[in-house]
């Protein structure tokens, strides 16, 4: 057993830092105490540095670093792992005494409602995946209406296409990522009822390489612009830089996702990246950091939707300055209720 944690131990080193000198938080929900924490963080695949998803949530991690004075070991997913992977993952980080563990993509659902039960006294949030009748009372959801930011950029492609022929790629065709091929098409129809919207999945399930293979993304985008699209919205992660290579060789338009990837896209590409829908996974995990730190974790899942702040589109370069009032009434009247944005195709 010693040489096992002993192993473990390297291993998460390997994945990312740490700094041990900072007390573990208390894990009971709901306790008062305040300590500096030791979070652990578990990435889903591509990991700190894929430029979108994964990099939203490292943000708020250093946020909480820098501002909380909490300290982190960061772990990461590799493609084609088995489900024991990502439960060995979460495992190592609660028996090394990390409180609480973010979990950062809906592929650790089961693994963290098994592994939590196994610690009731940690606690662990999960991003992009609701709460089951059967998910243990210490694991809170931390999700977002990626339609209604979605819909915001359907506008936009709609609103800037000058062919009326735009295009989606995702990167695997699961339920998380229809909803941001919902809003996109239900708020670029809004703008023209009429336009061509081209729509491409990278991979099925179980096979998730379609968020890491930016050779995918690009030969998707390729075939759409080739068929007359000249706005190209991606949520496909790791993949999307595929797409904006393909968009930027036809002197195309391009939309990116999660993060403002004007800011960190591949510098060669970012001046066609006319927009991003921004999926605010830094405030999320940051926000749970603190009130764990501060011993009033909310019962249950919490939703960043428009109203909240938690999703919203980036305007960097001033590509979208003659149009931002437009999108601006939209947000608008999304917040108010007076558009429903659907989460389906």
């Amino acid at each position: 057993m010693v040489a096992a944690a002993s192993v473990a131990a390297l291993a998460l080193a390997a994945c990312g830092s740490s700094s041990d000198n900072a007390s573990s938080g208390n894990g009971s929900t709901g306790s008062s105490t305040k300590k500096a924490l030791k979070v652990g963080l578990a990435y889903d695949i591509g990991g700190r540095g894929d430029q979108s998803f994964n990099d939203a949530a490292a943000a708020g991690l250093d946020k909480a670093k820098s501002e909380l004075g909490v300290t982190a070991q960061e772990a990461e997913a590799t493609s084609g792992e088995a489900e024991s992977a990502k439960e060995d993952r979460l495992r190592t980080l609660a028996q090394a005494g990390y409180n609480p563990i973010v979990a950062v993509g809906f592929a650790y659902a089961s693994a963290t409602d098994k592994v939590a039960a196994e610690f009731p006294d940690i606690n662990f949030a999960i991003v992009d995946n609701a709460r089951s009748d059967k998910t243990p009372k210490n694991v809170h959801g931390l999700l977002f209406a990626e339609n209604e930011g979605s819909y915001l950029v359907g506008a936009i492609a709609a609103l800037k296409s000058k062919s009326g022929n735009i295009g989606f790629v995702g990167g695997v065709q699961v339920p998380l990522i229809q909803k941001f091929e919902a809003g996109y098409v239900a708020g670029a129809k809004a703008i023209n009822p009429n336009i061509k919207i081209q729509t491409k999945y990278l991979t099925q399930p179980p096979d998730f390489s379609g968020f890491t293979d930016p050779a995918k993304g690009k030969t998707a985008a390729q075939g759409m612009l080739d068929a007359g699209a000249d706005v190209i919205y991606h949520a496909a992660g790791g993949s999307g830089g595929g797409v904006f290579e393909a968009v930027k060789a036809k002197n195309a338009m391009a939309i990116g996702v999660d993060s403002d990837q004007a800011l960190t896209a591949a510098p060669a590409v970012r001046d066609v990246i006319i927009s991003s829908m921004i999926k605010k996974v830094d405030v999320a995990v940051y926000d749970f950091i603190k009130s764990a730190q501060d011993g009033t974790i909310p019962d249950g899942d919490q939703v960043y939707d428009l109203k909240k702040g938690g999703v919203d589109y980036s305007t960097t370069g001033g590509h979208i300055d003659d149009i931002k009032s437009k999108v601006d009434d939209l947000k608008q009247q999304i917040i108010d209720g007076k558009i429903t944005v659907p989460t389906q195709p």
